[in-house]
């Protein structure tokens, strides 16, 4: 069964839709249609001169998905300037990045060094899958989510199912240098646990390594995004 493609994060909706050439009536136009996840791309390596790393990281996609998409979109726009088109921006695969998880990371963005994440994981890489249960994975990938450098701690002694031990685990990885941790949805009274250990706890789906650690940042930086002024706010052409 092939996996499911991912919706691509972007900060909002744009303001302004459509754009033509002046003085040529619509009906004469021949019209080109722009991605909303498109148009993100374009913000992020454009106009906000993000790296391709970090601006995949932004939309939640691997670096080979984010240069596709920007190209495809750069493409798009120079048709429309070169040959005199309409351009309409609407539709694709994307989602307005919003919620808990990513009011939690952007409180977060002020800790020296970058916020680093803990996933379960099945290997020592992020193309790894991520482990369905923490408390039995042979060990975690810890993500830096600011550069997405990351290291790999093996779990030399995979946790049973009591209290003592699960908060062992925890402790080893705040004191490893994670803030918080990616897992699956907790048993009751787990997230007291991850609480007390000094963690945050981002729940995720059953995706890869790059995905997961690709959505959770993009939930930040989409959502930090929203709640800031808009990008062409007090900017002049």
């Amino acid at each position: 069964m092939p996996r499911p493609r991912l919706r691509r994060w972007v900060a909002g909706i744009p303001k302004a839709t459509y754009f033509k050439p002046q003085g040529i009536p619509l009906c004469e136009l021949v019209e080109i249609r722009l991605s909303i996840e498109g148009l993100e791309a374009l913000r992020l390596a454009d106009m906000e001169g993000l790296t391709t790393e970090a601006a995949a990281v932004g939309m939640g996609v691997s670096r080979h998905t984010f240069g596709r998409v920007l190209a495809e979109a750069r493409t798009r726009v120079a048709r429309a300037l070169v040959c005199g088109a309409a351009l309409r921006i609407e539709g694709g695969h994307y989602e307005v990045a919003q919620g808990q998880d990513a009011a939690r990371l952007r409180a977060a963005r002020s800790v020296d060094g970058g916020y680093v994440v803990a996933v379960p994981s099945q290997g020592p890489t992020l193309d790894s899958l991520v482990a369905p249960r923490f408390d039995r994975t042979s060990g975690f990938m810890l993500v830096n989510l600011a550069d997405m450098s990351f290291q790999y701690l093996e779990n030399t002694r995979q946790t049973g199912r009591g209290r003592g031990a699960v908060m062992h685990l925890l402790r080893n990885l705040r004191d490893a240098g994670a803030h918080a941790l990616l897992a699956s949805p907790p048993p009751p009274g787990f997230l007291n646990a991850v609480s007390r250990a000094g963690l945050d706890f981002i729940e995720h789906g059953p995706l890869s390594m790059e995905e997961t650690v690709g959505e959770a940042a993009g939930r930040l930086a989409a959502d930090a995004t929203n709640n800031e002024s808009g990008p062409c706010d007090g900017q002049e052409a």
